[in-house]
């Protein structure tokens, strides 16, 4: 490789935290300037500011935090439940369950 060829160093890409601190001084010296000219503005624009991110917030959750119900299991008309609730005879207010082992035959 000759010195003509040499490869050319591409500038070091600022991070994600050097681009917010920027964001955030600039936000801090409008901030500033709007406070100055009025106190009323200031405010507002501090109560606006803040209802548009708990806004762009809320739109940010994903959609399966509250997924669907599962479908329902299809169902064989053939096939004879594999459990039955009865009342219990000795107690009316009690129920018991009673599990079907044997296929119904046709």
């Amino acid at each position: 490789m000759t010195t003509e060829e040499t490869p050319v160093e591409e500038p070091a890409s600022s991070s994600r935290a050097a681009g917010g601190c920027v964001l955030m001084v600039l936000v801090s010296v409008a901030g500033a300037v709007v406070f100055t000219v009025s106190t009323e503005a200031g405010i507002l624009s501090v109560f606006g500011a803040a209802t548009a991110a708990v806004w762009w917030a809320v739109r940010r959750v994903p959609h399966a935090a509250n997924p669907a119900p599962p479908p329902l299991p299809e169902v064989v008309e053939d096939e004879k439940p594999q459990v039955r609730i009865m009342q219990d005879p000795s107690n009316p207010a009690r129920h018991i369950v009673v599990r079907d082992t044997e296929k119904e035959t046709r």
